[in-house]
């Protein structure tokens, strides 16, 4: 199915707005200038895989084996809006970094 360009750069905007902000009122509340960063791989996953979380755990070859499958048949344009979504937060760390090094104290 093809995606048109009006989609995708509405796409790019909301995954980077979106855990740009997430990632920003993370690093507020918890102190922690990088969380966002972390957790957006796991966030990644569950948005790609259609895999039950909890057979991770108890199926675990067949789940990996899934979750490589369903990586490696990502069109360009979902991996430009998952690439985005990790660049937002990437800017949200920096931003709060930034903020806190001209003397901002949040919370």
């Amino acid at each position: 199915m093809q995606m048109s360009i009006g989609v995708l750069i509405i796409s790019v905007l909301l995954f980077f707005v979106l855990f740009f902000g997430i990632g920003f009122l993370l690093n507020m509340i918890l102190r922690m200038t990088w969380i966002m960063t972390f957790f957006y791989p796991i966030i990644a996953i569950l948005i790609v895989d259609k895999v039950r979380f909890i057979q991770y755990f108890t199926n675990t070859n067949s789940a990996f084996h899934s979750l490589v499958y369903r990586f490696s048949t990502l069109g360009m344009a979902d991996i430009i809006i998952l690439s985005s979504g990790f660049a937002g937060a990437i800017g949200a760390g920096i931003t709060m970094k930034l903020l806190r090094k001209s003397g901002y104290q949040m919370f």
